[in-house]
């Protein structure tokens, strides 16, 4: 190949796929079978479990241990002068905003305020030495939150009795309800280890962005409304389940005249002066050594205001309230609650590790590091099994935390580290001075954060302009998820995501394509006015695998394309050769040089239908004194389906697989374009297809492997060179070529 500017010229034989296996050998590889794959990752996990067995076995071990523990290799290669400062700054930042998040988010879990201080340190601490990511921010998740809210409440209503759990005895409702909130999250961290085991990480590669969006604004929408009664300082109990929202919504408006005004215009306040002040964090952030603390700056005021006014007797403002000092000794998770729990903690597990691994995923691009999905699954296991050991409940990440903790300077987990100190300091010795705060102002601050999830609402017009299947997924997953609860509306999501992937691919755009006028490129012949196409040629492309579900769609549409239907010519053919036989042996036609020629008129126009099933057969002209022309006007009012092509093209470019029931209905359908005398040729298909193909006995005495073709270009030109007769196309390509044999 020869460049010339901006035109290159290319100069090499007209290959088929069988002239092209002759000239260039392949490598014979043999490809490991799901078998090995699971024998070569048990065997690895063996040897790196004794660390020795072979001569290689110190430095699996050692890579093992690296890899179960990402701090060794961060660690040793960290920049104490450049790194120290910033992580020191960025952990107290994070630590003062974890502490707040802790408080607020563990309102949506329906538990006392202070257990969210628990989530914001022990998993925390066990991520710093098994998590890859160097700026995630573990803790509370709002989502995830209000999903263990959720089972909380399911377990341990506000009103009524608990469920018949023998762990409760004894317990008052607080208890049971943190008995309850860390089993499940138990129950959530042990799904993810042993996913994380499994290697199982793609998993989220299932979750795609349009579904984890119009999820997380469902549960925003959630949130929101679940904070309306802290706000409003309402008193009624949690509810959960399908239609949630909408009993809730039913019951805040209900009670809107008992709205506490000190509550109200303590939140509205709040919440303005928040977003103001966010507002200028984010347009100014080029400018500001670090973003204005002002969740942390309003929250103390509210403490200080609160407590100076006794807002709690003056005007029935509910507050924190006693808080809890210290650490409390470890528990062991409930069975019973495990087993009542066990279909809400799986869509958790998948949740709490798309989200974190989304906003990780972020970051290591932006900082050109890597992240091991399997390992963020262990890390986020360990972490939760060991924190619900001490009752914290589901933690995650937070966009807004983490966004914190890399913006201040944060470079790697110290930061998180120093943010779980801020956040113990405030356990074992600060945390009474936040009694008197209202939980109202928690309420407002988590509805504040809210903000970036429901502005996802913006993306609806881009998605229902641009792809509807997209939009549809979204639109579902968001109203599934809205009205049937977050567990069941992520599965509804799911399925219809993957409804919308079926549909694409069992129904997708085929196409026409003609030669753009002076090139090798075949285009979409619709989409361009300087085109080409050989006369008697049709070049058809599906641009997706080809499988059970959308082989007869397949066949429908070249149909279509031909203009014609292969079996119902044949059979019109086979038909018409029977009556002319007749005819023959009855002396109704005669020979001559024209043709057949009626002699007499047929005494009966039925035809001998008693061997129908034969007609699907290859056309026999034994015993015929002539050769029939079907394109031209045949005797006796005989009449054929006209056929205006010698030559269909298949472009199997796009064809990633072909399973056995489309093998089938393909070989069949190829066999009726070759019985009525039509090529077929199909180009650019894949190596692996071919070997498939060759096992399952694809070809034989009418099928040959001689139809295939490496390129589109080449079968056209082969195409060409057979029938000559091919007008000014040769002309309009313009390229010399010699054909291989």
């Amino acid at each position: 190949m020869q460049p010339f500017g901006t035109h290159y010229v290319m100069v090499r034989p007209l290959f088929s796929e069988d002239s092209f296996a002759e000239q260039h050998e392949r490598i014979n590889r043999n490809r490991k079978t799901l078998r090995h794959h699971l024998k070569d990752y048990f065997t690895f996990s063996k040897l790196c479990f004794y660390g020795v067995h072979c001569s290689c076995d110190m430095n699996r071990a050692k890579n093992a241990a690296l890899s179960f523990l990402p701090i060794i290799g961060w660690m040793k290669n960290y920049n104490i002068k450049e790194w120290l400062l910033g992580d020191i700054v960025s952990g107290i930042s994070t630590g003062l905003v974890a502490v707040l998040q802790g408080l607020a988010f563990s309102l949506l879990a329906s538990l006392p305020p202070g257990y969210g201080l628990y989530t914001a340190f022990f998993p925390a601490i066990v991520y710093f030495f098994l998590g890859t990511s160097r700026h995630l921010s573990v803790g509370a998740f709002p989502i995830l939150s209000l999903m263990v809210g959720a089972v909380v409440t399911r377990l341990v209503p506000d009103e009524g009795p608990s469920a018949n759990i023998t762990g409760f005895e004894g317990l008052c409702l607080e208890q049971q309800r943190v008995l309850v909130a860390s089993s499940v999250t138990f129950l959530m961290g042990a799904f993810q280890l042993i996913m994380g085991l499994l290697q199982v990480g793609f998993i989220v590669m299932y979750l795609s962005d349009t579904l984890v969006s119009g999820f997380t604004t469902a549960a925003a929408v959630h949130i929101l409304v679940s904070q309306l009664r802290f706000v409003l300082g309402l008193d009624f109990p949690g509810i959960n389940g399908p239609l949630a929202i909408v009993y809730t919504l039913v019951e805040v408006f209900s009670r809107i005249t008992n709205t506490n005004v000190a509550d109200l215009v303590t939140s509205i306040v709040i919440m303005s002066l928040v977003l103001i002040v966010k507002e200028i964090n984010d347009r100014f952030k080029s400018k500001l050594p670090v973003p204005i603390p002002i969740e942390v700056i309003m929250t103390v005021i509210a403490c200080g205001v609160s407590y100076a006014f006794n807002f709690e007797e003056r005007f029935d403002v509910v507050v924190v309230g006693e808080m809890v000092n210290g650490y409390e000794s470890p528990v062991a998770p409930n069975l019973e609650v495990i087993e009542e729990s066990a279909v809400e903690a799986f869509p958790m597990a998948i949740v709490g590790f798309a989200v974190a691994f989304s906003v990780a995923k972020i970051y290591s691009v932006k900082h050109d590091y890597t992240i091991d999905g399997n390992q963020e699954l262990i890390a986020f296991g360990v972490s939760n099994m060991f924190g619900a050991s001490f009752r914290s409940f589901a933690a995650s990440t937070a966009l807004s935390r983490t966004a914190i903790q890399e913006s201040t300077g944060g470079k790697t987990q110290i930061a998180g580290v120093l943010s779980a100190m801020m956040v113990l300091i405030v356990i074992v010795a600060v945390g009474f001075l936040l009694e008197p705060l209202p939980r109202s102002v928690l309420g407002a601050l988590v509805i504040v954060n809210l903000k970036g999830m429901l502005m996802q609402f913006r993306e609806l017009p881009f998605l229902w302009k641009n792809d509807r299947p997209d939009f549809v997924t979204w639109v579902v997953t968001f109203l599934a998820s809205l009205f049937l609860g977050l567990d069941l509306g992520l599965a509804v999501g799911l399925g219809a995501e993957l409804f919308t992937v079926v549909c694409r691919t069992q129904f997708p755009r085929c196409s026409v394509l003609a030669n753009i006028t002076g090139t090798d490129i075949y285009r979409d012949r619709k989409d361009y006015i300087s085109i080409s196409e050989p006369d008697g040629v049709k070049i058809f492309k599906i641009p997706s695998p080809i499988f059970f579900a959308n082989i007869d769609f397949f066949r429908d549409k070249l149909v279509q394309a031909v203009g014609f239907s292969p079996l119902r010519v044949l059979k019109k053919r086979n038909k018409a050769l029977r009556k002319i036989r007749k005819m023959l042996r009855n002396g109704e036609l005669e020979v001559s040089d024209r043709g057949l020629k009626v002699r007499q008129p047929s005494i009966t126009t039925s035809e001998d239908d008693s061997n129908m099933e034969s007609l699907d057969q290859p056309t026999d002209f034994s015993g015929l004194p002539v050769q029939v022309n079907w394109n031209t006007e045949l005797p006796a009012n005989i009449s054929v389906p006209p056929v205006n092509m010698h030559s269909l093209v298949l472009d199997f470019s796009a064809v990633s697989f072909l399973d056995i029931s489309a093998l089938k209905s393909l070989k069949m359908m190829l066999k009726e374009f070759i019985r009525i005398e039509v090529d077929v040729y199909i180009v650019s298909c894949d190596v692996y297809i071919m070997e498939k193909l060759n096992q399952c006995t694809f070809f034989d005495d009418e099928i040959k492997t001689s139809i295939f073709y490496p390129t589109l270009h080449d079968a056209v030109l082969h195409i060409l060179e057979k029938h000559l007769d091919h007008g000014e196309l040769e002309k309009d390509i313009n390229i010399n070529y010699r054909e291989t044999k």
